[in-house]
């Protein structure tokens, strides 16, 4: 018997349903988000008891896993990022904005995976002509990869529990469509179900799948954040399709860490691996300039050399102005104020700027102290030393406080031809073996450490 329809109000980030419209989410505090959405409720008749199917407990010890095995992609800053490999079975979500990488680096997947694996892969959005001409442009051509133009789920679905391929693609998410909702592509529901399916019938054959998710203006997986939830990985492209570097980041991960990052080079040929990324983004540094300073930041295992670069001018405005690129904005003011009450540094009636070269993002407080001394150098004009590497967490009081990874911190830098290394001196406790080819500076203050710098 058909049920009868009813509109329903669904928040398109967190997913909450209302009977009627807000034009603020209750739940997340998003404005204009509350899209409508037409359901049918299911009426059924009561015929008695019924026998209901359900897995039965297995005990853990029962489970066998020396079968796992994971996929190598051919780029290992792409297996790093995923925690060594694709996993049999696991669903992954690649978001990003327009024309950044996340089609180009599938369809490389595809050349090198392509050679021994069976793959289908899925387009809503491009035609079987266009997909061939991105393939020859990125030179591949592969016997076992097979392109599917359909934007209806189940169909796909079907597709896949007939040919039973060893690798999914779908080329996106949000111009999937489930022919029972009424619901137009790419809104809440749409996406909800149409994820929801593909991970059943993967899950149920175990087989990996890759899914593109569009973004909002706000950067954000378009969609509610139950999409986050459902998928095994969530994989976020950063940088700016202007500029050739891209940084993969994982941000969910079931199956690694979510701390490691990955670093290509857009060129015409796709994405090329960047397996040194200390030295991509110190090329072109400047010399003999006030207001750059070297830091090293860990990104999970790995640590990364970035240049920091810091502007001190008089303000023509009556509020000084304070803008931060690649570094939080709010960690920004909090070194101001710190050099202003406990360094006697005055940065109030100036204009304050911050960038990080390269389009890394800085999240973690050990690049505290090179934001400060760079910031201290624009504002006396005196330039720091080019071979000296800095990092530090910088506490209200003033005081410079330990950061974790010091010594692998301090290799890279020797390695990477740095004499001396400014950090705070109870770092010096985590360092076993003496390097002889780096000179090691303990410092307690912002001063001492900007004095040290300038020697």
């Amino acid at each position: 018997m058909a049920g009868k329809l009813r509109n329903l109000y669904v928040c398109s980030q967190c997913g909450f349903e209302s009977p009627k419209w807000y034009g603020k989410c209750p739940t997340c505090g998003a404005w204009n988000s509350m899209e409508e959405e037409i359901r049918e409720t299911a009426r059924q008749k009561n015929t008695g008891p019924s026998k209901i199917s359900y897995s039965h407990p297995v005990s853990i010890r029962e489970i066998d896993t020396n079968d796992e095995a994971r996929y190598h992609t051919g780029l290992s800053e792409l297996d790093r990022v995923l925690g060594g490999g694709i996993v049999k079975g696991s669903l992954i979500l690649i978001g990003g904005d327009p024309g950044i990488g996340k089609s180009t680096i599938l369809l490389q997947i595809c050349g090198f995976l392509g050679k021994t694996l069976r793959i289908l892969y899925v387009s809503g959005e491009e035609s079987g002509r266009q997909i061939k001409l991105r393939a020859a442009r990125l030179g591949v051509d592969s016997e076992n990869l097979y392109i599917m133009t359909e934007t209806d789920v189940q169909a796909v679905v079907e597709q896949i529990r007939a040919d039973k391929p060893d690798l999914v693609m779908v080329d996106s998410i949000q111009t999937m469509n489930f022919t029972d909702l009424s619901s137009s592509p790419g809104s809440v529901a749409q996406v909800r179900e149409c994820t929801n399916a593909i991970m059943r019938a993967i899950k149920a054959l175990e087989i990996p799948a890759f899914i593109v998710g569009h973004v909002n203006k706000d950067g954000a997986i378009a969609g509610p954040k139950v999409l986050e939830h459902i998928v095994d990985a969530v994989l976020y492209f950063e940088g700016d399709r202007q500029m050739s570097y891209r940084i993969l980041r994982a941000v969910k991960n079931r199956y690694g860490s979510t701390n490691e990052i990955g670093v290509f080079d857009m060129g015409e040929s796709g994405l090329r691996q960047v397996e040194n990324p200390s030295q991509m983004m110190l090329s072109g540094r400047p010399v003999h300039v006030s207001g750059t300073c070297v830091t090293c930041v860990m990104e999970g295992t790995r640590p990364i050399l970035a240049e920091i670069q810091g502007l001190a001018t008089t303000s023509g405005y009556g509020n000084p102005r304070r803008m931060s690129t690649g570094f939080d904005y709010n960690r920004m003011s909090l070194i101001l104020a710190v050099l202003e009450k406990r360094a006697g540094y005055y940065f109030s009636n100036l204009d304050a700027y911050i960038n990080v070269v390269g389009g890394l993002r800085l999240d973690e407080p050990a690049a505290d102290l090179s934001v400060a001394v760079a910031l201290i150098s624009s504002l006396k004009d005196v330039p720091l030393r080019e071979d000296a590497v800095v990092f530090g967490e910088i506490g209200l009081a003033g005081e410079l406080r330990a950061v974790s990874h010091a010594e692998a911190r301090v290799y890279e830098a020797a390695r990477m031809g740095f004499s001396r290394c400014i950090l705070p001196i109870h770092c010096l406790k985590q360092i076993s073996q003496n390097i002889s080819e780096i000179e090691l500076v303990g410092v307690k203050t912002v001063r001492e450490a900007f004095d040290a710098l300038c020697e």
